[in-house]
């Protein structure tokens, strides 16, 4: 059973402890409870990134929960004592959302990522879970948005009626942007970046065996390693640095 309350603290940031069907179980029976505010899903790269930037750890820092979703994570947090934890993955967090909702009790709005992939992740959805509640979908423009614009986004939301809300707007541009606006989205938000393109069929996930060696990082690396080369060597090494070297 997923417990709320139980937290380990990876490089500043509190991470929950839990499994992944757990807590897609909470998370269905409470997301009224949890309406207005936001889930996080934190790899190595944006926990490392957390660690050295004030302003995007207090916007993990002040969400609903901040899930494990690198094996990394989850490891530091066994190494820390919490047996039980377990990766949750954001991809596989909505596919656990998208199974309990084929009855259509639990309605979807997708914000985020390109007019293709959105098409491509309705279509999908439709033909993979009978019954889904799709209320909206909606790609922002690639630039840095006006407060009216917001605004009228925020109200495209709530005049859905949607209980879950999708931000697929990658990191760390997603997890500001719910902390930005927490409290005027009347759903629970939940940032999962990359989960777009993997239901949308558009990027291809590492196949399980390389994810439970904690190799998805690598899998994603090759199929695209001019945008990811940077990202992978530096956090991969600074993690280590931090986790094993000095212990924090």
């Amino acid at each position: 059973m997923f417990d709320p309350g139980k937290k380990c603290r990876v490089l500043g940031t509190e991470v929950a402890v839990g499994d992944l069907k757990g807590a897609a179980l909470f998370v269905a029976e409470k997301r009224h409870e949890l309406a207005g505010r936001y889930i996080c899903f934190s790899n190595v790269h944006t926990t490392v990134m957390a660690f050295k930037d004030d302003a995007y750890r207090k916007a993990l820092a002040d969400a609903a929960f901040v899930f494990p979703d690198g094996y990394p994570i989850a490891r530091e947090q066994n190494r820390k004592g919490f047996k039980e934890a377990e990766r949750i993955a954001g991809p596989d967090f909505m596919k656990e959302m998208f199974e309990r909702s084929r009855d259509g009790s639990i309605s979807h709005y997708f914000y985020g990522s390109t007019q293709e992939t959105l098409d491509a992740l309705k279509s999908n959805l439709e033909k993979d879970y009978p019954g889904i509640d799709i209320r909206g979908i909606y790609s922002p423009p690639f630039r840095k948005l006006s407060e009216d614009e917001i605004d009228l986004d925020i109200k495209k939301i709530n005049d859905s009626g949607a209980d879950l809300v999708w931000i697929g707007l990658g990191a760390p541009k997603q997890e500001l942007f719910m902390h930005a606006v927490s409290g005027r989205i009347g759903a629970l938000m939940l940032g999962v970046g990359a989960g777009f393109d993997f239901h949308a069929k558009t990027i291809k996930r590492a196949p399980k065996a390389m994810q439970k060696m904690g190799l998805e990082w690598l899998f994603r690396l090759f199929q695209d390693p001019k945008r990811l080369f940077k990202r992978y060597l530096v956090t991969n090494t600074q993690f280590l640095w931090y986790t094993k070297v000095m212990k924090r």
